[in-house]
């Protein structure tokens, strides 16, 4: 048996109206350390795991016994997308509780010369996105190509990849990727 942890944290965390960084504060780990946890980029000890649940406050019993509802909403209005982007990069995710769902969909906005840092990314999965506007240079393991409105990429997860806003304009592009990695 194979629990989510990440998903089953940020759940919780959102249920109770925490930022990542608030619940680090309480925890006394860092805002790096959700971060991590909840995109299943890392797995905590039984003592990390604790430590974290006692600033939401829930006990380890009651956190792997939570089953919370898979979520049944089919439709969202353009205000309802949920920003989870930060700086020069806006992620707008549909869908605010992804627990349960194999799928995460973004509208994602560059601003120009945004990108997604100097280290590669890599993780489990796949993705694959429609540029709409703008130009994006997209590098995956050796290969680098710009992309514009009509273009479009999909590739293998843990290949290391990035993403770069070029061009003097925002870039947009609707993004999906499974499993979610935010």
């Amino acid at each position: 048996m194979s629990v989510d942890i990440g998903n089953r944290l940020r759940h919780l965390r959102l249920a109770r109206n925490l930022s990542q960084r608030e619940l680090a504060k309480r925890a006394g780990v860092t805002n790096s350390t959700i971060s991590l946890i909840e995109s299943n980029s890392a797995n905590p000890s039984v003592g990390a795991l604790k430590r974290i649940l006692d600033g939401i406050p829930i006990g380890l019993a009651e956190f792997f016994a939570f089953e919370p509802e898979a979520p049944k909403k089919a439709f969202y209005a353009a205000e309802e997308l949920v920003e989870i982007g930060k700086g020069p990069i806006s992620y707008r995710q549909i869908g605010e509780n992804l627990f349960g769902r194999s799928l995460q969909i973004l509208k994602e906005c560059y601003q120009p010369g945004a990108d997604t840092g100097k280290v590669l990314l890599v993780h489990e999965g796949e993705e694959g996105g429609i540029v709409l506007s703008g130009r994006l240079e997209v590098t995956v393991d050796d290969e680098r190509r710009i992309l514009g409105p009509g273009d479009a990429y999909y590739f293998e997860s843990r290949r290391p990849h990035r993403f770069r806003c070029v061009g003097p304009v925002p870039c947009e592009v609707i993004s999906a990727c499974t499993p979610p990695s935010f």
